[in-house]
């Protein structure tokens, strides 16, 4: 765990620890090479300047999360977060001098099938949704209460009936012709957007709907994205079974096959 290049202290971290103010973006990084590395530095970016409202030094990240990555062996999962270790809890308005925390951990087994995952629905949205803040205490809370229900993990529904994402993921669905990706709050995920383009690549058609939690049991079929799982396929929603899909297969296969940026 480095901070700015070096050692991060206990007190230098404490801010992250009691209040959780800040942002963050999670990389598979495999031979110094991360897929979509131009939209995880946009989301840092655009992140930091939604919660700091102030520049990220964008080259600076790139250099640090390069030294953490050279410093693990591949493939790694690299988490870069941003925060003010000297955020004043009482006036997080003053001006604020964000610092980037990066750490490294092991990545999954790149040639191993992720487990098809059984979803229980939670009526749940984050705040700020488009944000992807370091407070996930309300997320992991709703993946802690499915998962008691005898699921794997949450799929989030708003107010209004409509499915939205999960605590660490997006979700996607096929509905026989296409890619339907739910039309809610949702962070707009790297991996999520990936995907979209190689669909449209392959020629499938690709879309963003309403769909309620009903509409979404009646699918061909789902799967969940995130960097470091890749394409997920989903087996159920609150019980109902979901058909396994060639095209959820394919997909996964097109995104392992995705060629990294260099970091």
């Amino acid at each position: 765990m480095e901070l700015n290049g070096r050692p991060a202290t206990t007190g230098e971290i404490a801010s992250l620890a009691l209040h959780g103010y800040g942002h963050f973006t999670t990389m598979l990084v495999t031979d110094l090479r991360v897929r979509g590395l131009d939209l995880h530095m946009e989301r840092l970016r655009r992140d930091c300047r939604a919660l700091f409202g102030t520049d990220l030094d964008i080259a600076r990240v790139r250099e640090l999360a390069r030294r953490s990555a050279r410093a693990h062996p591949s493939p790694a999962v690299i988490r870069v977060t941003v925060f003010d270790p000297g955020l004043d809890l009482g006036r997080p308005a003053r001006r604020s001098l964000p610092q980037i925390l990066v750490t490294a951990r092991p990545a999954p087994d790149p040639g191993r099938t992720p487990t098809p995952l059984r979803l229980g629905v939670r009526p749940y949205t984050r705040d700020s949704p488009q944000v992807k803040g370091t407070g996930l205490f309300g997320a992991i809370r709703q993946r802690r209460s499915a998962q008691l229900d005898g699921h794997d993990d949450a799929l989030f529904s708003g107010v209004d009936g409509r499915v939205s994402e999960g605590p660490t993921w997006n979700i996607g669905f096929l509905d026989g012709g296409g890619l339907v990706w739910p039309q809610a709050p949702a962070l707009s995920g790297v991996t999520a957007r990936l995907v979209g383009r190689l669909s449209e690549d392959m020629g499938v058609p690709v879309s963003t709907r309403p769909l309620s939690v009903a509409a979404a049991t009646r699918m061909a079929g789902a799967f969940v994205t995130n960097a470091v799982s890749g394409v997920r396929a989903v087996t159920s929603i609150d019980g109902t079974r979901l058909p396994p899909a060639a095209l959820t297969t394919k997909l996964a296969a097109a995104y392992r096959n995705l060629p990294g940026d260099p970091l």
